[in-house]
């Protein structure tokens, strides 16, 4: 094990030259499982890992920046980026000790601090704050045809990559729009990045991302093609009064994307920073206060820190805020 950070993987040319300035002190390779970390009851002054997400959505880049920002700021303590299936993977990661900081959303982190669902047993996890907001994405191109969730039986479509939130979200959305997502489509387990170049290359019709705005994955699919966004928030009162209330609509305003004319109503679940309930409470004030004390240079790595708001990150009914974390936001409050 060592404190020094492990060198980036190579970063996409879509994350831009800021991203990648950022993650070449912070990325970790990796996949489903593994990482270098602190261990169990993290404490100050060590080193941590980050699970994130995969390379062409919003966790890794903005994760990446997170990590950067923590090694230089908190003394002592150096902050590495995992590379993973993103959700579902990463509460998984979490409760083994191969991770001691990761993104989750809303619903994921719910079932895993409740034991519910894909998860048999509550993990011992809580909140260092809400950090922005994952809008669902449904995405094809207008050569398809497809313009309605409807429209997916018997295409080739991807849901997301295995042990995703993206894949959670949805299999949701499809049973509430009539589908059998196991038996109704051709599933090709992707990631964002992987489904865009299925779509492009003609062996996927669709796909699903859950990530917040924009997605770089999804902007390049746009600046190359005729961009679709199928529409979700119609689902929204039946997802939630099955699942929870972490489900919500909101609009991707228009013109977020190229070609995007019009706002599109979607499923939206928040972005949780997630820890081991066993981290110390002091490290977890200290995260939490340096994340949201520094908004504007997170803004230089991802526009989904505007959403940062100390006001209001701790109002997380479905899993307990940190201590930390709440004494930072008691002090600000």
């Amino acid at each position: 094990m060592t404190s020094s950070p492990i060198p980036a993987r190579p970063t996409r040319r879509l994350l831009g030259t800021a991203l990648a300035s950022a993650l070449l002190l912070t990325a970790c390779g990796g996949g489903e499982s593994g990482g270098t970390g602190g261990g169990e009851g993290a404490q100050a002054g060590g080193p941590l890992t980050f699970a994130t997400g995969g390379t062409g959505g919003v966790y890794y880049p903005y994760g990446g920046g997170i990590a950067n920002l923590l090694s230089s700021e908190l003394e002592g303590t150096t902050v590495t980026v995992q590379e993973t299936n993103a959700s579902v993977d990463n509460m998984q990661l979490l409760a083994s000790g191969q991770a001691q900081l990761a993104f989750g959303l809303g619903d994921v982190v719910s079932d895993a601090a409740n034991g519910e669902n894909t998860f048999t047993e509550a993990l011992p996890l809580c909140s260092l704050g809400n950090i922005y907001n994952n809008f669902t994405h449904v995405f094809t191109t207008a050569a398809t045809g497809i313009t309605s969730i409807e429209d997916l039986r018997g295409k080739r479509v991807s849901p997301g990559a295995v042990g995703s939130a993206s894949e959670v979200t949805a299999d949701r959305i499809m049973q509430a729009a009539g589908l059998d997502p196991q038996a109704d489509i051709e599933r090709a387990q992707l990631g964002v990045a992987e489904t865009v170049a299925a779509i492009q290359d003609g062996t996927v019709d669709a796909g699903f991302w859950s990530g917040g705005l924009p997605t770089g994955a999804i902007v390049e699919l746009a600046n190359n093609a005729d961009l679709v966004l199928i529409p979700t928030g119609e689902y929204t009162d039946a997802m939630a009064e099955q699942y929870g209330d972490y489900y919500f609509t909101e609009e991707i305003p228009a013109n977020t994307y190229e070609g995007q004319t019009e706002a599109s109503p979607q499923v939206v679940s928040p972005n949780i920073l997630v820890a081991r309930t066993d981290m110390d409470e002091q490290l977890q004030q200290d995260i939490t206060r340096t994340i949201f004390e520094n908004k504007e240079q997170l803004l230089t790595v991802h526009p989904a820190a505007e959403e940062l708001d100390p006001a209001t990150a701790g109002e997380v009914a479905f899993i307990e805020t940190c201590p930390g974390a709440q004494a930072y936001f008691d002090s600000v409050g």
